[in-house]
């Protein structure tokens, strides 16, 4: 397996596709429900697409099921990273910190061994995505660093099991499908649980329309990256998908007026030639 450009141009979309939801759930005055529906959305945009494309094997089935439950923890760490700090802080950390645990576990999980101008890559962007969001800034902020670093390590997890799992069903498309039908209730009634019918209603009805569009995103984010993976090496494909942390820099910049400073341009360069790495690795 190797990385064409065709498949870097799409992952690059799906990152910026990415990049978009967060935005809009670390926009939101409500975190957690913000998310609930959001992949509650999924869940429902899921169907009709699970109708057209058909069932996942039975052999990927086990995947999704361990995916739906890592997701949970996914969503838990991520709302509460997005409470307690930036998006220009926790996303970075997030993505940064990820792709260098998958890399690192890519040989024993995947079977994969990347060539040493694809590690430089892998290094590459994850020291640029960090740079985007280390700053004096993380040390005011202990608990939305300890969320981004748990959700870091979950991230590592859920790629790896999902990369296992598209491959497994030969059809990338029905287990994305599949997955997002699923994986929106679980959280969701958890939120539902704490926040009261009274509460989740009326905001759920009043974000609908903004849910539907990221719901939209995040499926095609993931769909692209599980289909990325089944076409070049996992451990590439998560790295080339953190890219998505310039857009949420450059979406915190734009629209939550988060500050751009130098240090982020460095990060930016840093990313590039990692990319340029990773395609020529």
């Amino acid at each position: 397996m190797i990385l064409t450009w065709p498949v870097v141009a799409a992952v690059l979309f799906g990152a910026l596709l990415h990049a978009g939801w967060n935005a809009m759930v670390k926009s939101s005055a409500d975190k957690a429900l913000d998310t609930a529906v959001i992949h509650l959305m999924g869940s429902l945009v899921g169907i009709p697409l699970l109708v057209i494309v058909g069932l996942p094997p039975p052999s990927s089935w086990p995947y999704i099921a361990a995916s739906v439950v890592i997701h949970i923890g996914y969503y838990i760490a991520l709302t509460g990273a997005y409470k307690h700090g930036d998006l220009g802080l926790t996303y970075p950390l997030m993505r940064g910190t990820a792709p260098l645990l998958v890399a690192l576990s890519a040989t024993l999980t995947v079977g994969e061994t990347l060539s040493p101008l694809s590690w430089a890559g892998v290094i590459g962007v994850s020291c640029g995505v960090l740079a985007l969001g280390l700053s004096r800034h993380a040390m005011d902020s202990p608990r939305a660093v300890g969320f981004a670093l748990t959700n870091a390590v979950i991230i590592a997890i859920y790629t790896v099991v999902d990369a296992l799992g598209a491959r497994q069903s030969g059809n990338p498309l029905q287990y994305v499908a599949m997955l997002f039908v699923l994986d929106g209730w679980p959280f969701a009634a958890i939120v539902l649980a704490r926040r009261g019918w009274a509460t989740a209603w009326p905001y759920a009805r009043q974000r609908a329309p903004l849910a539907l569009v990221g719901a939209s995103a995040s499926l095609g984010s993931y769909g692209i990256a599980l289909w990325a993976m089944t076409r070049a090496p996992v451990a590439t494909v998560a790295a080339l998908r953190e890219t998505s942390v310039l857009f949420a820099a450059l979406l915190g910049t734009w629209f939550l007026k988060e500050t751009f400073t130098v240090r982020r341009a460095v990060g930016t360069a840093a990313i590039v030639a990692g990319v340029m790495a990773l395609r020529m690795g």
